[in-house]
């Protein structure tokens, strides 16, 4: 099967119909980021279809925790080599989206990313989440992350961000779990837990949606 082909299979598995134009933006996005990780240490995940499934699919299934709507602000912490928050731009264009990056290095290649594929409302931040100005608290509808901490900690990390009733969508392993008593601290309610394998693999994730109150 193409790249091309799984691109678009594995979009409609999360209701995602990609134009060409988009696959081209994920093909270029690919070369980029095999090109990079030559010189840089971007992500561990190599070759060319386990990037296509376990980071470009994976962050199509975000899509399953929420409904994404014009002038929707989402904040990505832990953005890595651009992972939820990137392909979720390129599939939701008229999402404004913010990515957290401490590492300097990975969030040049964020830029870089943005700039080549002429992204307009996107902006890298180069610092750690507890770092952030009081600026950006509760200014968005929507925080992500995947490869950022425990559970626990990206919620604690993420409720200040969010607006009342905002949304933390958070991707994780089959078997974790949170405490109702974390939760309750933080003023937080658990609305679901999506239990999926991607297409193509027997790769296991569970999408958690909280909401804060």
């Amino acid at each position: 099967m193409t790249i091309r082909r799984m691109l678009k299979d594995g979009g409609r598995e999360y209701g995602v119909e990609l134009s060409d134009e988009q696959v081209d933006s994920f093909l270029f996005y690919l070369v980029e980021l095999e090109k990079w990780n030559r010189k840089i240490n971007l992500t561990a995940i190599r070759g060319e279809q386990d990037i296509v499934v376990k980071h470009f699919i994976d962050s199509f299934s975000y899509l399953e925790g929420f409904e994404p709507a014009p002038g929707m602000r989402l904040l990505d912490m832990g953005s890595g080599a651009g992972f939820p928050a990137l392909p979720i731009k390129i599939v939701v264009p008229e999402l404004a989206v913010t990515m957290v990056e401490a590492v300097q290095k990975k969030a040049a290649f964020l830029r870089h990313m943005v700039r080549m594929l002429q992204l307009q409302d996107v902006e890298v931040v180069d610092k750690r989440t507890d770092g952030l100005p009081g600026s950006y608290q509760e200014q968005y509808d929507i925080v992500t992350a995947r490869a950022f901490a425990d559970m626990e900690t990206a919620l604690r990390e993420g409720v200040r961000f969010l607006k009342p009733g905002g949304l933390a969508v958070l991707s994780r392993g089959p078997d974790e779990q949170i405490e109702d008593a974390v939760l309750t601290t933080l003023a937080m309610t658990s609305l679901s837990r999506s239990d999926l394998v991607l297409p193509f693999s027997d790769h296991r994730r569970a999408i958690w949606v909280f909401q804060k109150g």
